[in-house]
């Protein structure tokens, strides 16, 4: 009789053991645990990726004053703001600048804008190198409706501010959603 419950202890035991080990369902954790448990480190990357989250980040941006600006009476101080928010990521900003944009964004009635898979790239043309960004952008309707997936270009330039003590790169588009712009390293008055 001993042997028998010190047996059937150790199968209970055992059983409860595997029971323990065996892999738990991976639950997805949330961003609020996530904020919790982090220890604020710092994530080290390349250049490339850098650049490749900020000029997603930009995009992003871009798109989402766009339909916002749209959504508005465009003539209103609130609209006038977000029309010069809009500006200040574009170089060399005016209203042809927007002209593609816009037109596009009111003909299919997008009210909500979201970038995925952004690759940049660099274009030799001659002598200059051209920085260009591809991406696919989806566009949803007012009741969060898939529009479409898109492929789009754009073109930008980060240009060096000097501080102090570091060096500091500013982030602007050349153009957005057309061809890039092809420059021309040709002095002007010289002809070939």
């Amino acid at each position: 009789m001993k042997t028998i419950n010190k047996t059937l202890f150790f199968s209970i035991l055992i059983v409860l053991a595997v029971i323990s080990c065996v892999k738990k369902e991976d639950t997805p954790v949330s961003d609020l645990d996530k904020l919790r448990n982090t220890n604020n480190q710092t994530v080290q990357m390349d250049s490339t990726q850098a650049i490749n989250a900020i000029t997603l980040q930009k995009v992003q941006d871009v798109l989402d004053l766009s339909t916002l600006y749209l959504s508005g009476e465009k003539n209103t101080e609130i609209d006038t703001a977000i029309y010069s928010k809009i500006e200040k990521y574009f170089q060399k900003p005016d209203s042809l600048t927007f002209k593609v944009l816009f037109k596009e964004l009111e003909s299919l009635q997008v009210k909500k804008v979201k970038v995925n898979n952004i690759n940049i790239y660099q274009e030799i043309q001659n002598k200059d190198t051209l920085d260009l960004a591809k991406f696919n952008v989806e566009y949803f309707d007012n009741k969060n409706k898939s529009i479409g997936k898109f492929e789009k270009n754009a073109q930008y330039t980060l240009v060096s501010k000097p501080l102090k003590l570091k060096k500091e790169f500013k982030f602007y588009f050349v153009n957005f959603y057309q061809e890039p712009v092809k420059k021309d390293s040709t002095a002007v008055g010289v002809t070939k």
